[in-house]
């Protein structure tokens, strides 16, 4: 789990007609923490026991993504992210129900780092997309 805070920019036709849509570039910071086990191994993302902030793994990066309306107050936002991440991980293997520590080690990743599809509700009476075609 964890969460991210963006700063972005929308251009484009779609974006110049309606706010928050169309395409998007953007900067984010984010705060994750994870545990996967696959092939009888497993990864866990900071500190176990740890406070919420010993567990966080950190990542910065860029973004770019498109929105596309699907409903009158609601569009659809794809985004990809590239970027750098960090942060303390553990080794484990899974034994009998309990999980038996094997190593400690620091991540540092460039590469991929954010894959986000979001509905975004457009609040307000004069934010909403509106149907092609015009009125009848």
């Amino acid at each position: 789990y964890g969460g991210d805070v963006n700063v972005r920019w929308w251009f484009g036709k779609a974006a110049h007609e309606k706010p928050l849509t169309g395409h998007h570039l953007g900067v984010y910071g984010q705060a994750l923490t994870y545990d996967f086990e696959w092939g009888g191994k497993g990864c866990l993302g900071g500190k176990p026991g740890g406070t919420l902030w010993d567990k966080m793994n950190w990542g910065v990066g860029l973004e770019y993504g498109y929105s596309l309306p699907v409903a009158k107050h609601f569009n659809i936002d794809f985004t990809l992210g590239v970027g750098y991440l960090t942060g303390e991980y553990q080794e484990y293997l899974p034994v009998d129900g309990c999980y038996v520590w094997q190593a400690t080690k620091q991540r540092h990743w460039f590469g991929p780092t954010k894959a986000e599809i979001s509905l975004v509700w457009l609040i307000g009476c004069d934010n909403c997309n509106r149907k092609k075609g015009g009125e009848r």
